[in-house]
């Protein structure tokens, strides 16, 4: 099929007739369409063939292969968690397989803190993709392409894993297997197992059915990088972050679910759909009440003002609302102490606040600005250098170092830099007042001109031009 956006929508395909576009992939577009003789419609995938060159053929070949292994493997499923398959049809100028047509939106929707789902929710629709999965595993199928563009969901959270066109059917041999294709799926969903290319069975839908999770519950994949390389290695080696840190709704006993899921060593991980499907319902048991619990949407915006936080991503700016406390403080309450140990820091919102040493005023600092940061940077002694005071009434954000440390990679760097950056130019503007008050400095000449260099060739003499 052209990639072309604005190809003409086809008025009949086969029997069908087309009544609009409904979705549109890199390989297909799928249609809402209708059979004269049946009075539901009917969501209808359709590859065109067009191209004549070497590659153009091996391409419609591939895709002739994966449309037929979506009808051969999906026809044989008969799950209610799982789109239909009611027919494939292949000709020489084009192939499409008709389907049931599931009004919904994919994951991907609820895949970010502003959309994100309350867990009892993610809970019940993880719980039908187990079910699914694992009713798919008893049939021969492992779906390997488990993420949240193939999961559809409606408004009364009724699920369906779609887009079996990866699938493997491990009753055959792997060399004799028409679906088997290297390195397939979508790599930040994958397992460890399938990014090695090892032999694969239904732990490894359950390992990416742990990732979606991870990011619904959590707004952010577990394992985020610049390049694909760096990718694999964080999925090989690195140990997923906590969600309970980024998401405080989520209890201890659903993060031990997820990491479980995730496991690397296919040994500790849900040996089936069945099991995992079992302890989500254990934690969903456990869940008192129903209330869906928003990011609250102004604290994010306020913070997106703050030139603080200006090279935070919007993924990371939400993690920082997870990881802090929001804290308010009446006028002349102390928020640091001088020599004080406590490493927390704040990033003051609203208000002003005063620095001093040994009883003595040093600075006046205003919304945006960092306090209390001395102890976090100080890597022997973590004293506050200064004592700080509210002017007024204030509000901030309070970063615990503790937190910080369980935070993702990317939040700690921006931290770092945004934080030393700061001292940096504190310690400047702290030098530059000092001078004003002190003698003039000597003037020195432009450069060396005389003088002997001691090296590991002995002494060598400068002299004067």
């Amino acid at each position: 099929m052209s990639g072309n956006s604005k190809e003409k929508m086809p008025a009949m395909v086969g029997e069908y007739q087309i009544m609009r576009e409904i979705g549109r992939g890199a390989t297909a577009t799928v249609y809402l369409a209708k059979h004269p003789k049946h009075a539901e419609p009917v969501a209808l995938k359709l590859i065109r063939f067009g191209a004549d060159a070497n590659d153009g053929a091996k391409l419609n070949r591939r895709l002739l292969k994966l449309l037929r292994a979506e009808e051969a493997v999906a026809s044989r499923l008969n799950h209610p968690n799982i789109i239909n398959i009611h027919e494939g049809i292949f000709e020489a100028e084009q192939a499409y397989v008709v389907m049931e047509y599931f009004p919904s939106t994919t994951l991907e929707k609820y895949c970010s803190f502003e959309h994100r789902l309350p867990v009892h929710r993610v809970i019940g629709i993880i719980f039908k993709c187990c079910m699914a999965l694992d009713h798919a595993y008893h049939q021969g199928i492992v779906h390997r392409d488990i993420k949240p563009a193939n999961i559809l969901i409606n408004d009364n959270d009724d699920v369906r894993i779609t887009d079996f066109g990866l699938a493997l059917n491990i009753s055959k041999k792997v060399e004799s297997d028409s679906t088997f294709i290297m390195g397939v799926g979508s790599p930040a969903y994958m397992s460890p197992e399938q990014i090695k290319g090892y032999p694969l069975n239904q732990k490894t839908d359950l390992y990416s059915l742990g990732v979606v999770m991870f990011h619904l519950l959590a707004g952010r994949l577990p394992f985020r990088a610049v390049n694909p390389a760096q990718l694999v290695y964080k999925i090989l080696n690195a140990d997923p972050p906590s969600v309970v840190q980024l998401n405080p709704d989520v209890s201890e006993h659903m993060d031990k679910v997820i990491r479980k899921a995730m496991e690397k060593d296919l040994y500790s991980r849900y040996k089936n759909g069945a099991e995992f499907a079992k302890e989500l319902a254990a934690v969903r048991y456990k869940i008192v009440g129903d209330e869906d619990i928003h990011a609250d949407d102004s604290r994010f915006s306020l913070l997106r003002k703050q030139a603080f936080f200006t090279e935070f991503d919007d993924i990371e700016l939400w993690e920082v609302l997870r990881i802090s406390a929001w804290l308010k403080a009446e006028a002349l309450a102390t928020l640091i102490r001088e020599g004080s140990t406590e490493q927390r820091f704040g990033v003051l919102l609203d208000g002003r606040v005063e620095l001093s040493v040994d009883g003595r005023r040093v600075l006046e600092l205003g919304p945006g600005a960092v306090f209390g940061e001395s102890a976090w940077l100080d890597s022997f002694k973590h004293q506050q250098a200064m004592t700080v005071v509210a002017l007024e009434a204030v509000t901030y954000l309070e970063i615990n170092p503790s937190a910080l440390a369980l935070a993702s990679e990317e939040v700690q760097e921006n931290f770092r830099r945004e934080v030393a950056t700061v001292a940096v130019r504190r310690m400047g503007e702290f030098v530059g007042a000092l001078a004003k008050h002190s003698p003039p400095a000597k003037t020195g000449s432009e450069k060396v001109t005389s003088g002997t260099i001691v090296g590991q060739f002995g002494k060598l003499q400068l002299v004067d031009d």
